[in-house]
This record gives structure tokens, C-alpha cells and sequence, in this order.
């Protein structure tokens, strides 16, 4: 079962025309690609792809890395939690925010610092999913494999 959608590099998007959009943008940009209905369906899918995954468990622990995460953790969240009222089987959802360095001054480096956080090691050995959107994929994978994760790509 295909999971996702593939947008090719050669879509031109969608005409100004057929949205609206602040008034201080105007000039600067030339299309949509992705109007922000598309992506709240495709959020509200993983989602329900994120409970069907979940089955029997009865809590979650989502882990939301911040700053640029936060607004897709909050929706994601909210979307965990609507599906939940509307079926026989409420998931628990607990969110924990940490933040990730991996910059010197300027420079990159090939450490991963978690900033702000408590103990993680709850978290070792568990399913969890993993979303950066900040972060490089590996950097994202180390810290996935330093507390023992399955990370599921979507």
C-alpha cells in the first residue's frame, strides 16, 4: 500500500489565483505547490496511520522536536485525539518537547545534543515514530538508534 503522495520536480503548482494569501507575500512567491488543505488530510491520515499502528496500546508518548516541529506535533496531536473520540479506542497522548543541536557557532558538527529534556530513557526500546523536519535525516537517525528506536519513515 502506497503511503504517500509524490509531487515530481517538474509539477509548476497552482495558480496565485486560486487562493488568497497576505498582501506582503505578493511578489514574492510565484505558486502553491501544496495548498494547506492537502497537507491537513495527509496529516490526519498518518494520524490514523500512527493509531491502526498503535492497535492495543492504551498511551502514547510523542515526542515533538521544537522549534519547527511544533505546529505539525500540535495538529498531529489533535488529529490522534479526534479519532480517538470518534472510535471505541482512545489513545492517551502525552507530548514531550526537546530541542536539537548539532551546530558549533557556525559549523556542523557530527554530535547530537538534546537540549531542554528530561531523562529519555523511557523511551528506549519502544516503537516510536520519527519526524525532523529541522534536522538531517542522519542526525535524526543517531539519536533514534542512542535510545534504541524503530523510526518509521513516511
Amino acid at each position: 500500500m502506497d503511503k504517500g503522495i509524490v509531487i515530481k520536480d517538474e509539477w509548476p503548482g497552482y495558480s496565485l489565483d486560486l487562493f488568497t494569501y497576505p498582501e506582503h507575500y505578493s511578489g514574492d512567491i510565484e505558486c502553491v505547490y501544496i495548498p494547506h488543505g492537502v497537507i491537513m488530510d495527509r496529516v490526519e491520515r498518518l494520524a490514523s496511520y500512527i493509531k491502526e499502528d498503535f492497535g492495543d496500546n492504551d498511551n502514547i508518548v510523542v515526542l515533538c522536536v521544537l522549534k519547527g516541529g511544533y505546529k505539525f506535533c500540535s495538529d498531529l496531536v489533535e488529529f490522534i485525539k479526534i479519532l480517538g473520540r470518534n472510535s471505541n479506542k482512545y489513545l492517551e497522548t502525552r507530548v514531550e518537547f526537546i530541542r536539537l543541536k548539532s551546530y558549533l557557532n557556525d559549523q556542523s558538527t557530527e554530535d547530537l545534543h538534546i537540549i531542554g529534556s528530561r531523562d529519555l530513557s523511557f523511551l528506549r526500546g519502544k516503537v516510536q515514530y520519527v519526524f525532523s523536519q529541522t534536522f538531517a535525516l542522519v542526525s535524526m537517525r543517531t539519536f533514534s538508534c542512542t535510545l534504541n528506536l524503530t523510526s518509521h519513515p513516511f
